[in-house]
């Protein structure tokens, strides 16, 4: 099937869609294979519930002429977003890194919106079916587009790249992250860089990091625009950055007070500043969309509960983030301090060392109570009166039932699958 063909059905739809739960009235529906099910079997309750047209790819399905069939539905669905973006022909800032990227897409969003019409990433679909539904989720009246790209293993990047053409990248940082898809760090180095390498080839320009030496290096021939702290030679000089527990950053004649917590922030509010200088968005409005913004999702949040202040950041966490967070954490000033963490997953055959390594890391400090939770921390176990170790949530929620905790701040990390926010339930 033509794909201008099939993009000028699209353009005749109010939105596209690959979940009947989600369908809207004159959508376009695309019935995608997935590991638990087929999106075929799904395309009359499609057009039942509004859709004008379904894609399909199994013909045994086929209803009538509002049905498109197709030799592969996600190739089709690439297709469409690739001839789309080309299209349109808006300028698209793509952005990768082990760790802060949908923050940072969030906070770069928030930031140009007060200039120009922008349209972002929706929660982290940054895949291979999320950035195409992304880039289709831009219209003649976008007037610049933010694409998050998530990755696991090489060549991901590289692939998204080619989705969405970006003219604009920006990576957050290489870290230890999906370890067992990339081999190692320096895997993860080179599939990040993927992105670095389409931008050089087609003469774009690169967002950097100059306190980022892996940045500095992967990016030197290629057109950029840079900030650092306290570096004179960047294109946007950051003169003081603070976190107790709220980020704090000074900038020219600016203080912008934001609501993220933990200094890991700082560069992806960094991030997002100059990416506004860039494209023109003014001081007063970049500190005003900056200081605005307010974290959700379980990313960086402040809980208050009864007398303690918890940093919830149960949305993700690989050794890289988790080092960091508790770096922050260890630096705040009240006495009373708890952590709370869960284990970090997808590191392969890297995963008990890297465990053993955060245990070891806090195991130097007497007056830190920290609970472990999960397999790998459990077989990290060392006695310690300060340090517990659980084997499961359940195990872990038996006994915070009997926990109480006053005047404490507490920080709750651990990856997504852990599910870390249920022990709010647990805390008065």
């Amino acid at each position: 099937m033509d794909t201008n063909y099939i993009h000028s059905l699209f353009l005749q739809c109010s939105s596209v869609s690959i979940d009947t739960r989600k369908i809207e009235t004159n959508s376009l529906f695309i019935a995608i294979k997935g590991e638990r099910f087929d999106a075929n079997t799904f395309a009359k309750e499609a057009l039942d519930k509004g859709a004008s047209y379904v894609i399909i790819d199994d013909k045994s399905y086929f209803i009538d002429q509002r049905t498109i069939l197709v030799e592969d539905s996600l190739i089709t669905l690439q297709e469409l977003a690739k001839f789309h973006r080309d299209y349109l022909k808006l300028p698209i800032i793509a952005l990768t890194g082990s760790n802060g990227k949908t923050t940072t897409k969030e906070l770069i969003n928030v930031v140009l919106s007060k200039k120009y019409k922008t349209k972002a990433t929706v929660g982290n679909l940054n895949n291979h079916i999320g950035v195409p539904l992304t880039l289709l989720s831009f219209t003649s009246e976008t007037e610049i587009g933010i694409v998050e790209m998530g990755a696991n293993h090489k060549k991901e990047i590289e692939f998204l790249c080619e989705l969405a053409t970006p003219d604009y990248g920006y990576i957050t940082n290489f870290g230890k992250a999906h370890l067992e898809g990339f081999g190692g760090v320096e895997g993860v180095i080179e599939g990040k860089s993927e992105m670095y390498k389409y931008l050089s080839a087609n003469d774009k320009l690169v967002f950097i990091n100059l306190e980022d030496p892996i940045q500095v290096e992967k990016s030197k021939l290629l057109k950029s625009f840079s900030f650092g702290i306290n570096k004179t030679n960047a294109d946007v000089n950051i003169t003081s950055i603070k976190a107790n527990p709220f980020v704090t950053i000074g900038y020219s004649d600016l203080l912008i007070q934001s609501h993220l917590i933990g200094l890991y922030n700082a560069n992806n509010i960094n991030a997002a500043l100059t990416i506004g200088k860039y494209f023109g968005v003014t001081d007063s409005e970049i500190k005003d969309a900056l200081e605005s913004y307010i974290p959700e999702n379980n990313r960086s949040q402040l809980v208050q509960k009864g007398s303690n202040q918890i940093i919830l950041d149960a949305y993700n966490a690989n050794p890289s983030s988790m080092s960091v967070a508790i770096e922050n954490f260890l630096q705040l000033d009240n006495a009373n301090k708890v952590m709370i963490l869960g284990d970090m997953f997808e590191l392969g055959d890297e995963s008990l060392k890297e465990h053993k390594a955060i245990v070891a890391m806090l195991s130097k400090y007497e007056n830190v109570k920290c609970y472990f939770v999960g397999s790998a921390f459990y077989e990290s176990k060392i006695e310690k009166d300060n340090l517990g170790f659980y084997n499961t949530f359940e195990s872990f929620s038996n006994d915070l039932s009997d926990m109480k905790f006053d005047n404490s701040t507490i920080l709750i990390k651990g990856s997504r699958g852990m599910a870390l926010e249920r022990t709010l339930e647990f805390i008065e």
